[in-house]
């Protein structure tokens, strides 16, 4: 592979030359695409500030939150982070990570970018404690050739439809939807509770959490009830990322619900023709609520090279970079002029657009600005899903443990 940055965009990233530094940088939302994507830009960053070496460290994804948490708690903290949008309250509010706004001030690229990484880089206190790198929009992956084995001719509309569509699948003896019941499972959840409730508020203004209400408990209880009636394979109440994205390639499950990023694996494994990506379904209330998440690039406070670290960011958030990465990650990048790719215009990226284009349709943003909704997602979540998934605990004790937990922290948060 060629080195991603041109000769100019590099001389501009230089260092003084013959300075032996180190800059230590952290993935957290690892595969092996990524990393091979990450240590390309980095090689690049290295060639053009000679006696710079960017040790890498990459965490896979189930166990990152746990691992990294740790090495903090230890004071071994890297100089540059890859920042999931769930993680960024939890470190910013403790004071860990470096204010970006004086360098975005003076950036180039600044005024390049589009409103929404403003926006979410700038979801704490208003400040840019991350610089987003790309965005994560849930739609439906369909395999055809299990659609037209179980006699299934169109992807879900309506969660009715898709209810009858993985009746005929389960009959045809697949699985009908690659359920994530392990890391990461928390988006899915959230998109069913919500559609089947008809709206996607968190929290009512006195900061009582809205999950243990009856429309969103009747998500949760579709949920469940896709595990119990087979739709979904039983194991899947333990996948992650690559097990669900491997299930819906491998032809196992016939419906995915997922980012772009899982286009990298999908198309390594299927032919165009054999699926196809589609709005998610509309509940009652003939609304759909897509998840929409980012992560981005986050420097440590405790960095004691903070400039050069800015460097690397720019590296990796220049619109040649950031391009680079968006194409191999999977994700919607964060520069205007992105959009006049022609990468992107492809049909593929047809049902994320549809959504956008849709008014029906309300990309739901996690209430990530809460201390502790990381490990609410990452913990909290997975544990108390999987015994409602087991039976161990009922829908209705799921909705209450998630609703008394999250008003707590939100009523902490508005200090009552």
């Amino acid at each position: 592979m060629r080195t991603l940055l041109t000769a100019t965009m590099l001389a501009g990233l230089c260092a003084s030359p013959g300075l032996a530094q180190t800059l230590k940088l952290t993935e957290v939302i690892t595969s092996p695409e990524r990393t091979a994507t990450l240590r390309e830009i980095v090689k690049g960053f290295e060639a053009a500030n000679p006696g710079v070496t960017v040790e890498i460290t990459s965490l896979p994804w189930g166990e990152a939150f746990e691992k990294f948490a740790t090495t903090v708690s230890a004071g071994e903290t890297p100089d540059v982070v890859e920042m999931p949008d769930t993680w960024l309250a939890l470190y910013a509010k403790n004071g860990a990570l470096e204010n970006l706004e004086p360098y975005l001030k003076n950036w180039q690229y600044t005024g390049g970018l589009n409103d929404r990484a403003l926006q979410f880089g700038r979801a704490v206190d208003n400040t840019a404690y991350m610089l987003p790198y790309g965005f994560y929009l849930r739609a439906m992956f369909y395999n055809k050739d299990v659609f037209k084995a179980a006699g299934v001719e169109a992807p879900p509309k309506t969660l009715d439809e898709f209810t009858a569509a993985a009746e005929k699948i389960k009959a045809a003896g697949k699985s009908a939807y690659c359920l994530r019941g392990g890391p990461g499972g928390l988006n899915g959840w959230v998109m069913f509770g919500a559609t089947a409730n008809g709206d996607n508020t968190f929290f009512k203004e006195d900061g009582t959490s809205t999950f243990f209400e009856p429309g969103w408990v009747k998500g949760l209880t579709y949920v469940v009830d896709m595990y119990k009636n087979g739709y979904a394979p039983k194991d899947s109440i333990n996948w992650g990322f690559n097990e669900i994205v491997a299930g819906f390639y491998s032809g196992t499950c016939a419906m995915l619900d997922q980012d772009p990023d899982a286009l990298i694996a999908i198309d390594e494994h299927l032919k165009p023709e054999q699926y196809g990506v589609a709005p998610m379904p509309k509940g009652p209330a003939g609304k759909a609520f897509p998840t929409i998440g980012y992560a981005g690039w986050s420097m440590f406070a405790a960095s004691e090279n903070k400039d050069l670290a800015w460097k690397l960011i720019e590296a990796l958030e220049g619109p040649e970079g950031n391009l680079a990465w968006n194409k191999r990650t999977g994700a919607l990048p964060v520069h205007k002029s992105a959009e006049q790719d022609p990468f992107y215009a492809q049909d593929k990226f047809k049902g994320w657009f549809e959504e956008l284009s849709d008014p029906n349709v309300v990309p739901t943003v996690m209430p990530t600005d809460l201390e502790e909704f990381a490990f609410f997602k990452d913990s909290l979540v997975i544990k108390t899903s999987q015994e409602a998934l087991l039976g161990s605990i009922t829908p209705d004790d799921l909705a209450k443990q998630w609703a008394e937990y999250l008003t707590a922290a939100k009523k902490k948060q508005m200090g009552n």
